[in-house]
């Protein structure tokens, strides 16, 4: 029997020397509960407990990511979008996220979810589209400002995606193709502007120099010449154009 009573005691004692010692790792944290009564924080290390009357609760203190799950939501201008996004969040106060929460990720989950549809509710889809920094701006806010008497500190949020519905989608691509259309009519208008107002210049220097008008006419005789066609030249004299240059500008002499 004496060999029983020994396993016996090391049972008991292997029993309550794991209700005793916990290990409590660099990144956490352990509330330390004695007799239902919270008596402060432990850790990291080797913890040491009274079996049976203190009990303890670890807490992790790395950054959290979490997806938020998609929410169809309406936006200020009457458009039925869907979104998600990711936050991240950690725990700076483990007695409050011990404490004041039950479950501190499903309550930060679930209020960034609200916030997020909230948030979307109170824009215009072009601020949804083309200024998303400033929503997450704002949700990072309002979430950090609910969670921040759990002991929880949400460092960004981050809409992922934004699904429009599909008669909006083909409005949008219609809209971005007139865009670009009006952009290059706009470039060519302008260019045609350039050069008009570069051939008036030209015009004015060529008509104020009788010598530059007779290079012109030999240099435009020089490019006619050279290509390959049929066409026969016969150089006339530009004295002889110039009466009618001068009945064509009576105030030039």
């Amino acid at each position: 029997m004496s060999w029983f009573i020994y396993f016996v005691i090391a049972v008991v004692v292997i029993i309550l020397l794991s209700a005793a010692i916990k290990i409590v790792q660099e990144y956490e944290r352990g509330g330390v509960f004695r007799l239902g009564r919270f008596v402060g924080l432990r850790g990291p290390g080797l913890i040491f407990l009274i079996p049976f009357i203190e009990r303890m609760r670890k807490v992790d203190l790395r950054v959290i990511t979490m997806d938020v799950p998609q929410q169809e939501c309406m936006t200020m201008d009457n458009v039925t979008v869907t979104v998600d996004a990711v936050i991240y969040f950690r725990v700076v106060d483990a007695a409050d996220a011990i404490l004041k929460v039950l479950d501190y990720i499903k309550a930060t989950s679930l209020l960034a979810a609200t916030t997020l549809r909230n948030v979307v509710g109170q824009s215009e889809l072009d601020e949804l589209l083309a200024h998303r920094d400033r929503l997450n701006e704002k949700i990072q806010a309002v979430v950090d400002e609910g969670t921040n008497p759990w002991g929880i500190k949400v460092s960004m949020v981050e809409v992922k995606d934004v699904e429009l519905p599909e008669t909006m989608q083909r409005a949008m691509a219609a809209q971005a193709e007139a865009e670009r259309d009006r952009r290059a009519k706009v470039v060519h208008a302008e260019g045609e502007y350039q050069a008009a107002e570069k051939l008036t210049q030209a015009a004015e220097i060529i008509g104020s120099q009788p010598a530059a008008l007779q290079l012109r006419y030999l240099q435009a005789l020089t490019g006619i010449a050279t290509e390959r066609t049929n066409t026969i030249l016969f150089p006339i004299p530009i004295d002889l154009v110039a009466p009618f240059l001068s009945r064509a500008n009576p105030d030039k002499k």
